[in-house]
């Protein structure tokens, strides 16, 4: 069932919308001007964005089951992602089978509105299960390192991603906005959080945060985003979700923190691997994980401070 778009919620779609057109058409106003350099990897990336955008929105629209499996197959995608790049066992394969099973039974805890279970199903039932599978399967070399991995890539790919689909559970306390405004308020503040950050970065940078990290990340990158981010937060915030200005700056203030936290966190796990992309599936991005490494952190602090200032 097509769902009604509630209308702060379309004027949004419309703005982000606003915005892949302004892109895509500074890139061929740069194109135009520079017809020699190569801007094959720009052009990818916009037009990775259209692709994106284009199915988040129409799974938005369409129905709130249908964004459910949306986020489920990202949770999907992701964890089989990070499962290709982190060593793992030959005798963990039996147990991976039951990372995977978790995304179902997570998402149908997020289908029927079950906080209770939702909140502790992974981060509870299946910490404990996985070593206790990992037990009967007999191999010890290994096992420490072994559960800490397949316990993280579950809580980071499947446990923290959930916490974006069940914001359309959530009782509706801005009705121009609904479930929609507040996954659009998250999506948008997180992905505009590291645009500003590597903008005010590129404009300003100079001192480096850990460079032995992300060489790229600066403190003036970093407290530019921040202010940007904080500040468009404040005035979005009570049209697309409950919040009311002062709420928003405090919202915007910790996905700013957070993605940023994120970010580096991915980037010190690519490092340790020594891999630059962790995939090649979204062209121009690199990997899922690649682009959802902010969301990782911003979605659950997102929620739990929305969760508890209104719920």
């Amino acid at each position: 069932m097509i769902l009604t778009i509630p209308e702060h919620s379309f004027y949004a779609m419309l703005g982000v919308l606003g915005l892949l057109i302004i892109g895509s058409s500074t890139r061929f106003f740069l194109r135009y001007k520079n017809p020699n350099k190569d801007d094959t990897e720009l052009r990818q990336r916009i037009q990775s964005w259209w692709w994106m955008i284009a199915l988040l929105f129409f799974v938005l629209i369409f129905s709130t089951h249908a964004t459910i499996i949306f986020f489920g197959l990202i949770s999907f995608l992701a964890l089989k992602e990070f499962l290709s790049i982190v060593p793992t066992r030959l005798a963990d394969r039996r147990v991976i089978f039951w990372l995977y099973l978790s995304i179902p039974i997570q998402y149908y805890w997020v289908s029927i509105g079950w906080y209770g279970l939702f909140i502790i199903f992974i981060p509870v039932y299946v910490f404990l299960f996985i070593p206790m599978r990992m037990v009967f399967i007999g191999e010890t070399k290994g096992f420490i390192k072994s559960a800490g991995i397949l316990h993280w890539s579950v809580m980071l790919t499947v446990f923290c991603i959930s916490h974006i689909a069940f914001l359309l559970t959530l009782p509706n306390k801005n009705v121009l906005a609904g479930g929609i405004g507040l996954i659009i308020y998250l999506l948008f503040t997180t992905q505009f959080n590291d645009v500003c950050q590597y903008f005010w970065g590129k404009l300003l940078g100079k001192h480096k945060i850990i460079p032995n990290v992300s060489p790229n990340k600066t403190w003036e990158g970093f407290i530019g985003g921040l202010l940007t981010v904080t500040l468009i937060s404040g005035f979005t915030a009570p049209l697309l979700t409950p919040l009311t200005v002062i709420q928003g700056l405090g919202a915007g203030c910790i996905i700013a923190v957070s993605g940023f936290i994120g970010d580096v966190v991915l980037s010190a796990v690519k490092r340790d691997l020594r891999i630059k992309d962790s995939g090649h599936l979204i062209p121009g991005h690199g990997g899922i994980l690649d682009r959802i490494d902010s969301l990782i952190y911003t979605a659950p602090i997102f929620f739990h401070y929305l969760y508890y200032l209104h719920y």
